[in-house]
């Protein structure tokens, strides 16, 4: 794996108590590549990359940053990346700017550089209306940004961003995503955590999806719902009477026509295409319809098929291993 990648083997982190956190997992993430970490709250994402980046040794198995070990070359492995984690670590009596000077000095920037580097990240995060203000009357979208740009004053070739649209609103989120999706057109690595499907399909090249501490699927979002199957469509006839016939006619363009809730449910051979088709048919029938619905393959439906449960409702990891995450601090001075 080249200089910006991240290889993980056997990876596993124990906590007291016998809790295992994260099991055994292996992945890989190729330089350049928005890597989309995805699982219910407690899945074991935010542990792994607090061991990622070193800020908890692993129990067992191996982790390359960067290309250097992350127990090894620890202070190597902090110097080359880049992280916002969870818990803000941001002093609300500190300006932006100032924060930004201070992120500076810890990197070894000299001051005329911690000036222009502090101003250009501003800027970049769209914070510079505000660079002055204490962060203390931030919004919560604008602390975020701003531990993003702290995150990116050492211009690290590799970022952990540690579930950062949480609690955002809709527009925050979409300023966010612009700014991954900048960084890594300029050939930054991300490693992206989100508990969010929609995050994780229109931002990461590939995904890897956690539950219970191990890697239930791993692939691009497009490969994923793939292997789902392809789209259904669901219809529900205006007349009750009409449900055999609409099954009969669904059953010539699906597999599998079959009753569901309210009405009559087939996967498509032919995805999307079809749709119209089935309309006319159904209108050449005589078959009024009160509803029609197609339902393409979503990350949620992937893992229901491999957990058995949706991924807003699955589990949550101990509190014993959130509580020692908890003790870490969020952007890291790395």
């Amino acid at each position: 794996m080249g200089d910006n990648g991240i290889e993980v083997e056997q990876l596993v982190r124990d906590f007291k108590g016998g809790v295992r956190a994260v099991d055994g997992i292996d992945l890989q993430v190729a330089p350049g590549e928005i890597y989309g970490f995805l699982g219910p709250n407690g899945a074991g994402k935010s542990t792994t990359v607090l061991v990622l980046t070193t800020l908890l040794p692993p129990s067992a198995g191996t982790a390359r940053v960067a290309g250097l070990d992350v127990v090894k070359q620890g202070a190597q492995v902090r110097r080359a990346i880049g992280a916002s984690l969870q818990e803000s670590a941001l002093d609300p009596f500190l300006t932006g700017r100032e924060h930004m000077r201070l992120q500076s000095a810890l990197h070894g920037l000299g001051k005329a550089e911690r000036e222009q580097r502090g101003t250009e990240l501003l800027e970049r995060v769209g914070l510079t209306d505000a660079a002055d203000r204490k962060v203390g009357g931030y919004s919560g979208g604008m602390k975020r940004r701003l531990d993003l740009g702290l995150a990116l004053v050492h211009r690290p070739r590799l970022l952990f961003l540690d579930e950062p649209t949480t609690g955002l609103d809709p527009q925050s989120r979409a300023a966010l995503w612009d700014e991954v999706r900048r960084l890594a057109g300029d050939g930054v690595t991300v490693f992206l955590t989100t508990q969010y499907l929609e995050e994780a399909d229109v931002l990461a090249d590939r995904v890897g999806i956690i539950d219970r501490g191990k890697i239930v699927a791993e692939g691009s979002p497009a490969e994923l719902k793939a292997e789902i199957g392809r789209p259904s469509v669901e219809a529900i006839p205006q007349d009750p009477g009409d449900h055999d016939r609409l099954a009969a006619v669904l059953h010539r363009f699906g597999e599998a026509a079959a009753a569901s809730p309210n009405g009559v449910a087939a996967r498509m051979p032919e995805g999307v295409s079809d749709l119209a088709e089935i309309v006319r048919t159904l209108d050449s029938e005589g078959i009024a319809i009160a509803d029609l619905r197609l339902h393409s393959p979503t990350l949620d439906d992937v893992f229901l098929a491999k957990t058995g449960r949706s991924l807003e409702g699955a589990g949550d990891e101990s509190d014993r291993a959130r509580q020692e995450e908890q003790t870490s601090s969020a952007t890291v001075a790395l």
